[in-house]
């Protein structure tokens, strides 16, 4: 099955497999009306944990990503797929989604159609934390590498365990640095590890059509329809629907 792959960057660790339309921003994702299953990496400037620091000294407002989170959120209740965004992110209590759990397993909500959790990059071979929220609907929901190393602990990636998970907060996103301060470039610890990235392919690939991808009539807007809130640890429970509502 094709998966798009939505806010890619361009000749990046999407561009060249077989099966996936990347979209970068050239294309602008934002644009993208189906019909395959995503995988969506939306800007995450204005939502981190940084968006206070840069509003107060540079102006740029919280969550004026220009509509591209709320286009990738609406591609994955649509179309079935994962959303990816760093950990805390202020899009998810904006958005009312589900807010993980960072020791491991899946967890929903009430209120919303998808499910939520908490995974570190560096478990899947990158050589920093960055610790990750991710958001799915739709699919299966796999038994990811789950742990939790805080931002005071763990070790310089080279000299802990044998997936090179580190802390320290100066780790939790970007960088990392040994004991003589060698710093991790950060094109290279923000990009998506490949075999992170295979894990939200085959995600998506476990997308099954249904209602929620058919187009929605003008002037509707997607409802979550209330559901059991529950701790998913790999299980596939039943998905919870949407319902239209104008």
């Amino acid at each position: 099955m094709t998966v798009a792959a939505l806010y890619v960057q361009k000749d990046g660790a999407y561009y060249g497999l077989p099966d996936v339309d990347p979209w970068d921003e050239e294309r602008d994702a934002r644009n993208y009306s189906g019909p395959w299953p995503v995988v969506a990496h939306p800007p995450c400037a204005r939502w981190s944990r940084l968006a206070g620091f840069t509003e107060a000294v540079f102006g740029l407002r919280r969550g004026d990503d220009g509509g591209c989170f709320a286009a990738a959120l609406d591609a994955v209740r649509r179309f079935g797929g994962v959303l990816e965004h760093p950990a805390y992110s202020d899009a998810w209590e904006h958005f009312g989604l589900p807010r993980p759990n960072r020791y491991g397993g899946w967890t929903a909500s009430l209120f919303d159609p998808g499910w939520s959790c908490y995974v570190e990059q560096g478990r899947y071979g990158l050589p920093a934390k960055k610790a990750t929220w991710l958001y799915a609907c739709g699919v299966d929901l796999p038994d990811l590498r789950w742990g939790f190393v805080p931002d005071s602990a763990g070790k310089n990636p080279r000299d802990s365990n044998e997936r090179g998970i580190s802390g320290g907060l100066h780790a939790w996103r970007d960088s990392w640095r040994t004991d003589v301060h060698r710093v991790v470039h950060k094109g290279v610890s923000s990009a998506t590890p490949p075999e992170f990235r295979d894990a939200l392919l085959r995600m998506a690939r476990s997308a099954l059509p249904s209602l929620a991808i058919l187009p929605r009539p003008s002037g509707c807007s997607v409802r979550a329809r209330p559901g059991l809130t529950a701790l998913h640890r790999g299980r596939v429970l039943p998905r919870l629907g949407a319902a239209y509502q104008s």
